[in-house]
C-alpha cells in the first residue's frame, strides 16, 4: 500500500444496504468473498457505528449528507404526518399505502419534495459543500442526493400512463448523478428496465460507477448505493448471507474496472458501510405483529384513503418497527392517555413524547424523564438532566457518566426524533422479534425488519482503507465532517 502521507485521488463510499456485522462475519467464514476479504485485509474495521432513529434509509442518508440528526435536517422517517399540509407523507413503505394516499402525489413527494423541499434547505449537504470548494461529487442511486447542479429526472412513459406526473422533473443534484433509469450516466442498460425496478438495483449501480472508472470520470467524492440485500434480510432473517455474496460480486466488478485491485486501493480512500440493521421478526404472526389499530381502540384513526377527517383523533406514521402516533387534539386526547394505551402491550420497548423541554420515556416496565444539559454526560459529550430510573433504556450511570448498551446514543436519538417535525406526537418502537402493522403496512413474520430503536436495528459496520484517520465518534451523524476533512487533505 502507498504511504499514508501520499495524497489519494478520490474518496469512494459504497453503501451496502443492511450489511450487519454478525451476518458479515458469518459470510466471511462460510462464503467466498474475494472483494470484501480484500478490503478487510487492508481496512480499518468498525463493527458498531450508530445510525439515527427511526432507522429508515431516508433518515440515515439525510443524516449522512447533512451531518445532523433529524431535529435539524427535518426528514423524520419514511412515513410521517405533515401538520401544515394536514396529510400523511409516505416516500415508499409499500405501494398499497402509496395508492391509498394518492399515487401521483406520493410519487412526487419522493421524486421531488424529499430532496428539494423536505430536506432542510438551510443546511448544506456534503455534495453542496464539495461543490462550493471547487470540487466534484457523484451520487449513484442514493435516495438522498441534493447537490448544486440543476438537472432533470425523466419519468418513463409507462409510469406516466398510471400516474399524473410531468414527463420531466427538475431537481438539484451532484455533478455526476444516477437515479435509476430516471437519470443515468452511462449508456442504455438491461438492468434499468421496469422489471429491474427501473434501475434501482445493485447491478445498475455497479454498472454506472464502473462507467465512471473506465472512462476516467471519477469525481473527488462518490457515494454508490447497493440496495438489494435489504429484501433478502426482510424475507430470510438477519443472518442471511446470500445478499452479502451478491454485493461481493458487484464490488468485484467495481474493482475490476480499475487497472488492478491493488491500484484501486492504492490511489483512493474507500469507505464501505451499511445503512441500518434489522431485527428478527418472529414466525407467529399473532405474537410478532403489533397491530396499532387494535391496540389504540376505540380511538378514531385516520384512514389512508380518506385523509384526515374532523372526527379523527389519531394519525399513524408507521415505519416498520417504529411509529409516530399523533394526537390531533391535545385537549381532548393528551399524549399521556395514548401512552397509557401503548404501555399495556409488553412487546413495546419505548414510548416517548415531549412536554415543553422535557422528554418523557415509558414502557410497561417503568418511566423516566430527561432534558438537554445537566450533570450527566454521555459518551458523545452531550450533557443531560435525568429524573427517575433510565434503566428501561438499558442506561447505566457511573460517576455522572452515562453508559449505553441495547439502545446506543439513546437520549440524543430520541430527542432528535421528537424534534424532527411539527405536531403533537409519540414516537414508539417494539422489541426485537416484533413489528408494527397498520392499515396496509408491509409485514415480515419469520424474516426481519428495521426502523426500531434497539441496537439490532441501529448498529452498522464500517470499513475504511487509504487513511488511518476515523470520525470523531462512531456514528453516522459524525461521518460528513470526517469525509470533508479527507477531501480537503487531498
Amino acid at each position: 500500500m502507498a504511504s499514508k502521507s501520499q495524497p489519494k485521488q478520490h474518496v469512494i463510499m459504497v453503501m451496502l444496504d443492511t450489511l450487519m456485522d454478525k451476518a458479515f462475519q458469518r459470510a466471511l467464514k462460510e462464503e467466498m468473498l474475494p472483494a470484501l476479504s480484500y478490503f478487510m485485509d487492508h481496512a480499518q474495521y468498525f463493527p458498531d457505528v450508530v445510525t439515527p432513529f427511526p432507522t429508515m434509509s431516508v433518515n440515515v442518508e439525510s443524516t449522512l449528507l447533512t451531518g445532523h440528526y433529524a431535529d435539524q435536517h427535518r426528514v423524520p422517517a419514511l412515513a410521517w404526518f405533515n401538520k401544515r399540509e394536514n396529510r400523511i407523507i409516505n416516500y415508499g413503505t409499500h405501494v398499497r399505502e402509496l395508492y391509498k394516499l394518492g399515487l401521483s402525489r406520493s410519487l412526487y413527494d419522493g421524486l421531488y419534495r424529499l430532496n428539494n423541499e423536505h430536506l432542510n434547505p438551510n443546511l448544506t449537504t456534503i455534495h453542496e459543500e464539495i461543490h462550493q470548494a471547487g470540487k466534484t461529487s457523484a451520487s449513484i442511486n442514493t435516495l438522498m442526493y441534493r447537490g448544486s447542479v440543476q438537472t432533470e429526472l425523466q419519468i418513463p412513459k409507462l409510469l406516466r400512463f398510471f400516474v399524473n406526473i410531468e414527463k420531466s422533473i427538475k431537481t438539484s443534484a451532484p455533478y455526476q448523478f444516477t437515479y435509476g433509469r430516471l437519470k443515468k450516466i452511462g449508456p442504455a442498460s438491461k438492468y434499468s428496465r421496469l422489471w429491474n425496478k427501473y434501475g434501482f438495483n445493485n447491478k445498475f449501480s455497479t454498472q454506472e460507477f464502473s462507467y465512471l472508472v473506465t472512462y476516467g470520470k471519477i469525481p473527488d467524492f462518490s457515494v454508490v448505493y447497493l440496495p438489494d440485500h435489504d429484501k433478502n434480510v426482510h424475507k430470510r432473517g438477519p443472518m442471511d448471507t446470500k445478499g452479502i455474496k451478491e454485493m461481493d460480486q458487484q464490488l468485484q466488478e467495481i474493482l475490476g474496472a480499475f487497472p488492478s485491485w491493488n491500484e484501486a486501493l492504492e490511489n483512493n480512500i474507500w469507505i464501505l458501510m451499511g445503512d441500518n440493521g434489522q431485527a428478527k421478526v418472529g414466525d407467529n404472526k399473532e405474537k410478532a405483529l403489533v397491530d396499532l389499530h387494535q391496540l389504540l381502540r376505540p380511538y378514531k384513526i385516520t384512514k389512508l384513503r380518506k385523509g384526515v377527517k374532523p372526527e379523527d383523533q389519531i394519525v399513524l406514521g408507521i415505519n416498520l418497527r417504529s411509529s409516530f402516533v399523533y394526537s390531533l387534539n391535545l385537549e381532548k386526547l393528551p399524549l399521556k392517555l395514548v401512552a397509557e394505551k401503548l404501555k399495556m402491550d409488553s412487546r413495546i420497548d419505548v414510548i416517548a413524547w415531549r412536554e415543553e423541554e422535557w422528554i418523557h420515556v415509558a414502557s410497561s416496565e417503568g418511566s423516566f424523564q430527561f432534558t438537554e444539559k445537566g450533570e450527566y454526560t454521555d459518551p458523545y459529550n452531550h450533557s443531560w438532566t435525568i429524573k427517575g430510573d433510565p434503566s428501561i433504556l438499558d442506561i447505566k450511570i457511573q460517576n455522572n457518566k452515562i453508559l449505553y448498551d441495547n439502545y446506543p446514543d439513546a437520549l440524543k436519538r430520541l430527542h432528535s426524533a421528537l424534534h424532527s417535525h411539527e405536531g403533537e406526537f409519540i414516537v414508539t418502537s417494539v422489541k426485537p422479534g416484533h413489528e408494527f402493522i397498520g392499515e396496509s403496512t408491509p409485514r415480515h413474520p419469520g424474516g426481519a425488519s428495521h426502523g426500531g430503536f434497539h441496537k439490532d436495528d441501529s448498529l452498522i459496520p464500517l470499513m475504511v482503507t487509504g487513511t488511518d484517520t476515523k470520525p470523531e465518534y462512531l456514528r453516522v451523524v459524525d461521518l460528513k465532517e470526517w469525509i470533508i476533512r479527507l477531501i480537503h487533505k487531498r
